[in-house]
């Protein structure tokens, strides 16, 4: 199954289909609360892994009763498949919210994804007509198909996930110092100017407001941008790539589509350098 999804990866002629899809996605996702809201601005972490479970148990339910129950629990199995219709609908906007931040082997991997999760759910309509029409046989038929389709394309999310990194923490693997470390003349940082440096081998954004200094991680959560080269203002940093917000002092997200904080340090000046450790 790696196999497949690296060779999806390559799948240029992919790309036009993305090209659509980059016109429509952000007509239907707008920046700003409902963004924020569909990635998980308010959660911590994105929301459509944890909405893909509800979709995906109840569905499993309803090909469980058609298999096992037949005509008998044909109610519930109808039940149930209608639940997973309908929360097929918010699952499939959070997931689209991931999408359009996508590039490359990424969108690539993302369009098949969404081809196949959209086969599975016409699958499963096609068995619940079928349940109306007391055609048990066909029902049960469609929903095992469905499911099929639905664990190829949920192995896919899982690939986007856990091998191309779409909706992890960006910073999750930095390694921080443990004590004080000193990272910058203090002469050589300017009142409101951001400064890259590294901090054992990460690296941290400086920023200089009167007497504070602050220190968040420069690597984005969300797709791994460099903040330094963003824009700030206000004391906040917006991301060059996808435009995140983040405070400059305390790393919290001020604007989506990233949904967690940056990771944050101490900051203090000592013999005349700048010094950093992570914040308890």
């Amino acid at each position: 199954m790696l196999g497949i999804a690296k060779e999806i990866e390559k799948l240029e002629f992919l790309d036009k289909a993305a090209k659509v899809s980059s016109k429509i996605g952000p007509k239907l996702v707008p920046e700003g609360q409902i963004k924020d809201l569909l990635t998980g601005k308010w959660l911590g972490h994105p929301v459509h892994p944890m909405l893909t479970d509800v979709t995906i148990g109840l569905f499993i339910g309803a090909v469980t009763l058609d298999v096992l129950g037949g005509k008998k629990h044909s109610r519930s199995a109808q039940r149930l498949t209608l639940l997973g219709i309908a929360s097929s609908l918010p699952t499939a906007w959070a997931g689209l919210a991931d999408y359009v931040d996508t590039i490359g082997p990424q969108r690539r991997v993302g369009t098949v994804h969404a081809v196949g999760n959209a086969t599975a759910l016409n699958l499963f309509c096609r068995s619940c007509a079928a349940r109306r029409r007391q055609d048990y046989l066909r029902a049960a038929a469609y929903s095992v198909a469905g499911a099929g389709v639905m664990a190829g394309s949920g192995y896919l999310g899982g690939h986007l996930a856990h091998h191309l990194g779409v909706g992890v923490d960006h910073t999750a693997f930095e390694q921080w110092p443990d004590e004080w470390t000193p990272v910058l003349d203090s002469k050589k940082l300017p009142q409101k100017t951001m400064t890259k440096v590294s901090a054992n081998g990460t690296d941290v954004l400086l920023y200089r407001q009167g007497e504070e200094i602050c220190a968040i991680s420069n690597t984005c959560t969300h797709r791994g941008g460099a903040l330094d080269e963003g824009d700030a203002e206000a004391g906040t940093v917006t991301c060059p790539l996808h435009a995140s917000k983040f405070d400059l002092c305390t790393g919290k997200v001020i604007q989506g589509p990233a949904s967690s904080p940056q990771p944050s340090y101490e900051a203090r000046v000592n013999a005349g350098k700048i010094e950093l450790k992570p914040k308890q």
